[in-house]
């Protein structure tokens, strides 16, 4: 698995290796009210489809909104970056791939790739994610069950991929 370049740290604080980012998938359809008069998906639908896979991946991991919701630490988008290789028509299947990013900061570092029917990647990009206070400060610290839940995957008790929809 190859870490993406904006998140390229491959050591944690320690000097120790940093643990492989973990995968997860989620397969949808293009539907009608996506796409533009080009025929095409609407450029702004892709963090939308980035969404489905970054909820479907915390859900799963016990780090997603349901979590955040129960702890009372929101952690609003603070960065998203989209990279647009080929359009998705209407009726279009896709997979989309999200993959959480080692960070020791109070932060969820994502990237993503959108693949088309026939294995072609439709776009890539990535989001960054800021723990927060209600007040809407940013943490200094990871929360204790985000912090307890990087400990476990720095101790490889996390597999890296996590969907079998390849």
């Amino acid at each position: 698995m190859t870490r993406y370049p904006y998140f390229a740290s491959s050591h944690c604080l320690d000097g120790s290796a940093a643990p492989e980012p973990i995968e997860y998938s989620v397969k949808r359809i293009v539907r009608f009210d996506e796409v533009d008069s080009l025929e095409i998906v609407w450029h702004g639908h892709y963090a939308s489809y980035f969404e489905d896979a970054r909820v479907a991946l915390g859900e799963h991991l016990g780090i997603g909104y349901s979590t955040l919701y129960r702890e009372q630490v929101p952690a609003p988008i603070k960065q998203l970056f989209v990279n647009y290789h080929r359009p998705l028509a209407f009726a279009e299947r896709c997979r989309i791939v999200a993959r959480l990013h080692w960070s020791e900061a109070a932060r969820m570092n994502m990237s993503y790739k959108i693949i088309n029917t026939q294995g072609e990647t439709v776009a890539t990009g990535f989001s960054v994610q800021m723990f927060t206070l209600k007040s809407g400060e940013y943490l200094t610290q990871q929360p204790d069950f985000y912090a307890e839940f990087c400990q476990r995957w720095k101790l490889g008790q996390i597999p890296p991929l996590l969907s079998a929809g390849k």
